[in-house]
């Protein structure tokens, strides 16, 4: 009888449930193509590894210093003998020498432009070898065959515009190379988003490595062992000095440097899908309590012939069930066709899944379901919860229930109690002396705050929405009065609906004062600390001697300074040890750089001397005089005294260790020594036209270096700026599904709003308000709601972002900078998503028979 009476129920307002359903396809079918296309792509990639992986890989033995990550611009190798020891092992079918280097930049020379990604996905350059389990297959011409021949896979020629006979260029850190393309490659499986060129073995070892050895040896068993059997014959006819990994060991390690990335934007997005699904459940507490309000009578008459609290509270708690399992249902198919076009967006940059099978899985859907039909039954508790309580005489007069006012004291108590609780929190972030400790009080005040908002939102509405709509009598006559007091009229209603678009407001708006304060910030650190004119980076590999010798014969330039990053271990007196990179660089780098001076001197760094940061001096208790013992790769020892204590705040110096070149010198041979990471340059005329003129010079000497980026200060304030807004703009894109869903919260009030008060708008008919004055008084009404809902999310935004940029003050971010433009929009904005969201309620309103709405019971 309860089943029956729900589904009844549910099929009699399914028209007043779309918005709601709607809600909760959008929110589902976010999570649930999130997780299949992470399941998709990790599948991909684990098919990928598990057929090109060599039964066991041979490769040098890990440095204790650089932990198996090869040194800037340095190659670790497997020499040729070694090779021919491990093919000559019981076992071995074949042993394949290769060599690979990721640090080597792809050109079309006929245009100058870089080939391949830019950023995110690899370019690597290797030999082309055949091998039993090869990822590529050439496809159109031949494999090389001479050192002017070279292969590049499809999707990069294709991406380039390069076919058979075009030129390539390879710049290494030993030189510029020129082929010609003699083949196309194609991956058997998927493209994992690299660049991929090939030469001949000869010329891979003369050109990439300078020897004649190998980056690692792959081996392949003829069956007669297993791949352990073989990693143990391996290492003990190999002795110390090499690295074995079999094939589940390659794979697990590739696998794991794919998943970091798929797992950081798995769980980024489903963040943000979580925002939607909060905002989704203030639509769906708004519908049901709306439409339980509608249906008061009829509730009173299930309680007036025999219908328990418990069963009307069932009741509409299996409406929001069958809601649930159809939102859900729905929303795991909107979610297959999300994770295809994710799949596309990845293939667009670089990421080629196309053929690739929907991996689903068990996870999905039961995720799916239990999100969707979770957060759908939680939010219509309460309101089911209310209905319970309706008692059947007062559900007969149609009245509200005396609760009310005690419920309303109750939420501000309440409400009072969280806010002011997060506030305190957020003051004593802001105050905090550590960040780490800021930090945690951020997170639990941005949390209380917001719940104190939420619950505060029906009690602040009469206020603020009075105010708000203040003028709206006089600027619009009856339309205007009627909307200030229809707004007013139901707090917990607009409440409720404003704090769905409060959500979505508040995040971008601490979003964009975080991201603003922090371009302020490090632009102010540039113009106090920085004196070069010019920085000269690299977005892939190193700087080579190639590229410093064509920047050091520009014109114009009055010195060069070049920066180094050398991989080490430091030991400080107290006998910690802390793994992180020394910066060596050239003397005119205190004459380009205003180092912050806690304690010592800047020219120390110049007179074999390290400088440290405040915080790393504060935490092992140094001062100026005493010994760092330095271990470089290779075994390489040095003991500096620090000249330098550098003061705290600025983003530049934090965290670096300064020496000079000349000083790591010592330790460290000349041919050991990494290429440079960046060139500074300093113009000989100093005024603008000479720096200008320098500049383009600059860009000149080093246009045969795409890979390079040439800037003046503006230039890389402006780079700056714009990795922090791509940041900031990606944090929009994903909120929009939580304002999309806000904004049919607002749609989903006025209608269903207007379905409530059928006989009173035609009673308004019937005195004499035209449609258009009720359209108006409509449209008013949603602009009051949606302009509360967006003070609240800036007032709370503004909160969370100047507490962020006081939480990290001492780290850099010491400029507060307040958006107003984009605040503005924000505020703007709403009122436009307020006369949208109300377009179609007022439009049915209007078109209201007068004699049949004033007839509606």
């Amino acid at each position: 009888m309860l089943l029956k009476t729900s589904l009844r129920s549910f099929f009699a307002h399914k028209g007043r449930m779309m918005l709601s359903l709607m809600a909760i396809v959008l929110s589902v079918a976010f999570v649930s193509g999130t997780l299949v296309f992470s399941n998709t792509a990790t599948g991909t990639f684990d098919k990928l590894f598990a057929t090109t992986a060599s039964d066991i890989s041979v490769q040098p033995q890990q440095d204790k210093v650089t932990k198996g990550s090869s040194e800037p611009g340095k190659l670790a190798t497997v020499p040729l003998a070694t090779a021919q020891k491990i093919a000559a092992l019981p076992g071995v079918k074949t042993a394949v020498g290769e060599v690979f280097t990721p640090n080597a930049t792809l050109v079309n020379p006929a245009t100058d432009k870089q080939v391949g990604p830019t950023s995110g996905a690899p370019t690597i350059t290797g030999n082309w070898v055949d091998t039993p389990r090869n990822s590529l297959e050439i496809t159109s011409g031949h494999v090389p065959q001479g050192p002017g021949q070279i292969v590049l896979d499809a999707d990069t020629a294709k991406k380039a515009g390069l076919g058979l006979g075009s030129a390539l260029r390879v710049i290494t850190d030993s030189g510029s190379y020129d082929f010609a393309i003699s083949g196309i490659a194609t991956f058997k499986t998927t493209n994992p988003g690299a660049a991929l060129a090939f030469v001949d073995t000869a010329t891979a070892q003369r050109t990439l490595l300078g020897s004649n050895a190998y980056t690692s040896v792959e081996v392949y068993g003829d069956g007669s062992r297993s791949n352990d059997q073989l990693k143990a014959d391996a290492l003990s006819a190999l002795g110390s000095g090499y690295l074995v990994k079999t094939a589940q060991e390659q794979k697990a390690d590739n696998a794991k440097g794919v998943g970091s990335f798929l797992d950081f934007m798995k769980y980024a997005m489903l963040g943000f899908a979580g925002i939607s699904l909060l905002v989704g459940g203030f639509l769906i507490i708004n519908t049901f309590s709306m439409l339980v309000a509608q249906r008061t009578r009829e509730i009173g008459l299930l309680r007036a012939i025999g219908g328990s609290r418990r069963q009307v509270n069932r009741s509409v708690l299996v409406e929001a069930l069958i809601l649930g399992v159809l939102g859900s249902t729905l929303g795991l198919g909107a979610g297959l066709g999300l994770a295809v076009l994710l799949i596309q967006l990845m293939k667009a940059v670089g990421m080629n899944l196309a053929g690739a099978s929907l991996e689903i899985g068990w996870s999905v859907p039961v995720a799916a379901y239990a999100v969707g039909i979770v957060i759908t039954v939680l939010a219509a508790w309460i309101p089911a919860r209310r209905a319970g309580r309706i008692s059947p005489m007062a559900a007969l007069r149609d009245h509200g229930t005396p609760a009310e006012a005690r419920a309303n004291r109750i939420r501000a108590v309440v409400g009072l109690v969280l806010t002011l609780g997060g506030a305190a929190l957020l003051l004593a972030a802001a105050s905090a002396t550590k960040a780490a400790t800021g930090g945690a009080y951020l997170g639990y005040g941005v949390v209380l705050s917001l719940i104190g908002f939420v619950v505060l939102g029906p009690l602040l509405a009469t206020t603020v929405v009075r105010l708000l709509g203040a003028a709206l009598p006089k600027l619009f006559g009856p339309s205007g009065r009627l909307a200030q007091r229809n707004a007013m009229r139901n707090p917990r209603r607009t409440g409720a609906t404003a704090a769905a678009l409060m959500i979505g407001l508040a995040l971008v708006t601490g979003a964009s004062v975080f991201t603003s304060s922090m371009v302020s910030s490090t632009s102010s650190q540039i113009d106090k600390s920085v004196g070069a004119d010019y920085i000269v980076t690299s977005n892939r590999a190193l700087l080579t001697p190639a590229m410093v010798t064509a920047a050091k014969s520009t014109a114009g330039l009055a010195h060069l300074t070049e920066q180094k990053s050398l991989p080490v271990i430091l030991t400080t007196p107290d006998g910690a040890t802390t793994e992180t990179s020394v910066a060596a660089v050239s003397p005119t780098f205190t004459t380009d750089f205003l180092l912050p001076v806690k304690t010592g001197t800047a020219e120390s760094v110049n007179t074999g001397g390290i400088s440290v940061d405040e915080t790393f001096a504060a935490k092992h208790h140094l001062s100026v005089g005493d010994k760092l013992a330095i271990e470089y790769s290779h075994g390489r020892k040095q003991s500096l005294a620090i000249g330098l204590i550098t003061a705290k705040g600025n983003s530049l110096f934090d965290g670096n260790f300064f020496t000079a070149i000349d000083t790591v010198g010592k330790a460290v041979p000349a041919s050991e020594l990494p290429s440079d990471v960046a060139v500074f340059g300093k113009a000989a005329d100093g005024t603008d036209k000479g720096k200008a003129q320098a500049l383009s010079a600059l860009q000149d000497s080093l246009k045969a270096y795409p890979q390079l980026t040439v800037k003046d200060q503006a230039g890389y304030k402006a780079i700056i700026q714009g990795q922090v807004n791509s940041l900031l703009y990606m944090i929009y894109g994903l909120l929009g599904l939580a304002i999309v869903v806000a904004v049919l919260g607002v749609v989903n009030t006025l209608a269903l709003s207007v379905v409530e008060r059928t006989r009173e708008i035609g009673l308004l008919r019937a005195i004499g308000l035209s449609r258009r004055q009720l359209r108006r008084m409509i449209r008013l009404e949603s602009v009051v709601i949606a302009v509360f809902g967006a003070l609240l999310g800036t007032g709370l935004g503004l909160a969370w972002g100047i507490t962020a940029q006081r939480v990290l003050s001492g780290q850099g971010l010491a400029i507060l900078t307040i958006p107003t433009g984009t605040i503005v929009v924000i505020l703007l904005a709403s009122a436009l998503v307020g006369l949208l969201a109300a377009l179609f309620p007022a439009f049915r309103a209007g078109r209201m028979n007068v004699l049949a709405a004033i007839a509606t019971d």
